[in-house]
């Protein structure tokens, strides 16, 4: 969840604008904010390293390791939501600058792999993460109100 934030927003937010002959990103203060993002979920995850140490879990909430008593996986699954709503934000602006702000002699045939690669990131990250966020809520829910 933080890999597209982090590496995809801090390298795309210069480099699409100048594979496609545009001053500026469509909506940069919306990037900056998605950006931005990152520092509370960041501290949500520090937050749970004191507590508790870890999460226990690797990469997926198993409903054996939802019976915890703590709020960590509180704060991770809320982490994990603000990685989500950033996704989501810089992905896009990515697609609406491609498409839009793209000069007016490049149709889409012309534009290079790089920023068809990041269009196509995109989409798919819209694509999935809302998937990934119902998944994140429901374990929540049944975490928060002991139903497994």
């Amino acid at each position: 969840f933080m890999t597209m934030p982090i590496i995809i927003g801090s390298t795309s937010n210069w480099f699409i604008p100048l594979m496609i002959n545009s001053m500026d990103l469509i909506f940069p203060q919306m990037n900056n904010f998605s950006f931005w993002l990152l520092i509370p979920s960041m501290k949500l995850m520090i937050l749970n390293l004191i507590i508790m140490n870890n999460i226990n879990s690797g990469w997926t909430l198993y409903p054996p390791l939802i019976t915890q008593n703590n709020l960590c996986i509180n704060f991770i699954i809320f982490s994990l939501h603000l990685n989500g709503i950033s996704s989501i934000l810089s992905s896009m602006n990515f697609i609406i600058s491609i498409l839009i702000l793209k000069s007016k002699f490049m149709n889409l045939i012309k534009i290079n792999l790089f920023c068809w690669s990041i269009m196509i990131t995109s989409i798919l990250l819209i694509i999935s993460i809302p998937v990934l966020a119902s998944g994140i809520t429901m374990i929540l829910m049944d975490f928060n109100f002991k139903t497994m």
